[in-house]
């Protein structure tokens, strides 16, 4: 009996081949000896030792790294309470708010960049960092906000309330109560908005000052000529979210066995 063409396999098959083959490349080209990014001429370490010793390229590193961890932990406390908040809204207050807190994530980026800089331009606030971080947060919102609001939909309304009939305060209902209940969404949330964060460029580009540059406004500023240690500095951070997923998926597993065994004893 002749064997199927799997059609479905070789369609994977390239699909992955055609997102993942240009991180390798990057990858081994990273540790090329010349600045060829054509030919591997052998294996060298010049263009890490160079990424370190480029201030730039390190600030541009300091600033995205500073920038994605505020705007995270602004924007989780802010989108927390917010979420918290809306939840206890009559309904159409809660539908007005949630379409337009969907307005950022529905609009192009570049209408959110423009809109941004208009802003910064028309109360005469000067481009820097600061502008930068008010971007962020401003953009990183609505994705907590959405991780959220699901889980506050699971939640049972009398929680809370039996939480302050036996006492507790208003402040202490919301941290012992209902922010355990609904960790989940906060750290996915937290997770998104740093990613986003990290990750933007059109915001960014159009939000900040002279002489402050994130990862990726600094690559784009080197795009018009040859730099190896792009590549260096490409493959440190692919290695830094493969070992955030593992991390990531590796404490669950361990945290259910752990429960499996203690059932089982």
């Amino acid at each position: 009996m002749k064997k199927k063409f799997d059609f479905k396999k070789i369609y994977l098959f390239f699909i992955l081949l055609f997102f993942y083959a240009p991180i390798v490349y990057v990858v081994i080209f990273s540790f090329n000896s010349s600045k060829s990014l054509t030919n591997f001429t052998g294996f060298s370490l010049q263009w890490y030792e160079k990424m370190f010793n480029t201030r730039s390229m390190m600030e541009s590193v300091y600033y995205s790294v500073l920038v994605a961890v505020i705007a995270t932990v602004v924007s989780t406390i802010v989108g927390t309470i917010a979420a918290i908040g809306l939840s206890k809204s009559n309904r159409l207050v809660r539908e007005l708010v949630t379409q337009i807190n969907n307005l950022p994530m529905l609009n192009p980026d570049i209408v959110t960049a423009i809109s941004m800089m208009l802003f910064f331009s028309t109360f005469a606030i000067p481009t820097g960092f600061g502008t930068l971080l008010i971007a962020h947060i401003v953009f990183c919102i609505p994705y907590v906000m959405l991780s959220i609001s699901p889980r506050l939909r699971q939640l049972d309304d009398n929680i809370a309330e039996a939480a302050l009939d036996l006492g507790c305060k208003p402040f202490e209902a919301l941290i012992k109560v209902i922010v355990p209940q609904i960790k989940e969404g906060i750290i996915s949330g937290a997770l998104v908005a740093f990613m986003m964060s990290f990750d933007d460029f059109v915001i960014s580009y159009f939000t900040t000052g002279p002489g402050i540059n994130n990862i990726s406004t600094y690559v784009y500023s080197s795009s018009k000529r040859i730099n190896p240690s792009i590549n260096a500095l490409s493959t440190l951070i692919i290695l830094a979210i493969t070992l955030v997923l593992i991390i990531m998926n590796v404490i669950p597993l361990i945290k259910q066995r752990r429960k499996r065994h203690e059932e089982a004893i």
